[in-house]
């Protein structure tokens, strides 16, 4: 008796989860876009009359929205020019070498003056050592860096810093020259 109900219960379960799920949309009815005219034409079916002239931009609070426009390629767009944006470390270092103080400088100087730019610094390390050592050695490099940054000024709230551990190598190969440009902290522009 119970085993009626529970498959009497069942079936009356899945036909209401299917009557629920229905729709009513006609599968066969095909929206038409008019990609040359208003915003509307896109719900309306095609005329042959000539397409209207767009619309007006709408407006927010009196004053027409303007276009958003994509930066090009120009040098503010990827951080200060002639500036290198790789910083080497030592073998099982996240001290940031004297060589490259210059380049962490110009970098928070660049985004002390531009608050709105934004940068990850990638954590890298060359193959020796663990999965796990290495994330967490990367993660140092690249908290380094951007301890470095926000002491000359930077926001915190514009760097992240990530660790990629040995993932992705500069050069591959297991000579001391690949080593030596694995082992480093990448700073990259958003």
């Amino acid at each position: 008796m119970k085993q009626v109900h529970f498959s009497l219960l069942s079936a009356l379960t899945l036909s209401l989860t299917l009557v629920g799920c229905g729709s009513n949309v006609k599968l066969n009815d095909v929206a038409v876009e008019d990609r040359g005219g208003s915003p509307t034409a896109a719900l309306q079916a095609p005329t042959p009359a000539p397409a209207p002239a767009p619309a007006p931009a709408p407006s927010v609070s009196g004053r027409a929205v303007a276009p958003v426009e994509i930066r090009s390629a120009d040098s503010a767009a990827a951080g200060p020019a002639g500036v290198a944006r790789v910083i080497y470390f030592d073998y099982d270092s996240f001290s940031i070498r004297p060589e490259f103080q210059s380049a962490v400088d110009a970098h928070s100087r660049f985004l002390t003056s531009n608050k709105v730019r934004k940068i990850a610094i990638e954590g890298h390390t060359d193959e020796r050592g663990g999965r796990e050592y290495n994330l967490a050695l990367g993660q140092k490099r690249a908290e380094a860096v951007r301890r470095s940054m926000t002491l000359l000024g930077v926001a915190e709230s514009q760097i992240e810093a990530v660790s990629l551990g040995e993932e992705k190598p500069a050069q591959t190969g297991s000579t001391e020259e690949s080593y030596a440009r694995n082992r480093r902290a990448e700073v990259n522009y958003r």
